[in-house]
């Protein structure tokens, strides 16, 4: 079977290019315009789009992503309001389609129904920052007939026994958190990434994807050929609530 998330890195790499993944939280800045800037971040160039699910309770989300996620949330924005947007859209973007979020919102709309929602909106991939690989296995049983891929995130403190685990299931690509915390834009990243990073190419056999703390392309530098791909968000969150747009924050990127 065909990983339309793994195919979209492989065709940056193929450019000898990093691939981008920016994330921005759906309806943000507003419900209007949440969509032009997605037709920016496609027209710029993104592999793929990370469209973040708001939540009242967001864990993993520093204070950029929280603010922007309760500000949609407070605009009613929900599971079937992303739906209905992206099927009327189905097709119009090269870039592929991941959903993030929670497990709660998920299991309030029903497993089965997103996972049909999934397939019929086009989106192809899925990261549930909340749900242990442990507990995946009835998400991962629903979302594999549609299509819908599992991507893992795996921490600086994830073992290598774990990101076994992981392995098993995982499709598409790796995400490999650069922090132990919450995201948000930081001027260096740890010293322990790029041995992470190493273990993580000994494991798994798909493409790793870097997020959690990018600000400027230049962090990639010391990392070289393991990482394949760049996840932004609160970088990107932030460029627009200053006034900036997704086409003119991309230019650094691509």
């Amino acid at each position: 079977m065909t990983s339309p998330m793994k195919e979209k890195i492989q065709a940056a790499k193929a450019q000898g290019k990093t691939a981008v993944i920016p994330y921005l939280p759906a309806g943000y800045p507003t419900r209007e315009q949440f969509w032009k800037e997605l037709e920016m971040l496609d027209a710029a160039g993104a592999a793929i789009i990370e469209i973040g699910m708001p939540f009242s309770d967001p864990v993993a989300d520093g204070p950029v992503v929280e603010a922007a996620c309760l500000q949609v949330l407070e605009d009613g924005i929900n599971l079937k309001w992303i739906f209905d947007g992206l099927k009327e859209r189905k097709g119009q973007l090269d870039a592929g389609l991941l959903l993030m979020g929670y497990l709660n919102p998920i299991l309030q709309y029903g497993v089965d129904k997103f996972a049909e929602d999934c397939e019929a909106a086009g989106v192809s991939g899925l990261i549930i920052a909340d749900m242990p690989i442990d507990e995946a296995d009835f998400v991962i049983k629903a979302m594999k007939p549609r299509g819908v891929e599992f991507i893992p995130l795996v921490g600086l403190n994830t073992s290598k026994e774990r990101m076994a685990l992981y392995a098993r299931e995982a499709e598409g690509f790796v995400y490999v958190v650069s922090v132990l915390g919450t995201t948000g834009q930081r001027d260096s990243l740890p010293t322990e990434v790029k041995a992470k990073l190493a273990e993580v190419r000994e494991v798994f056999d798909i493409p790793a994807a870097l997020g959690f703390g990018l600000k400027t392309p230049s962090q990639l530098e010391p990392f070289g050929d393991l990482v394949d791909a760049a996840v932004i968000g609160s970088s990107l969150i932030s460029h627009i609530k200053n006034g900036g747009t997704s086409e003119s924050y991309m230019k650094a990127w691509t």
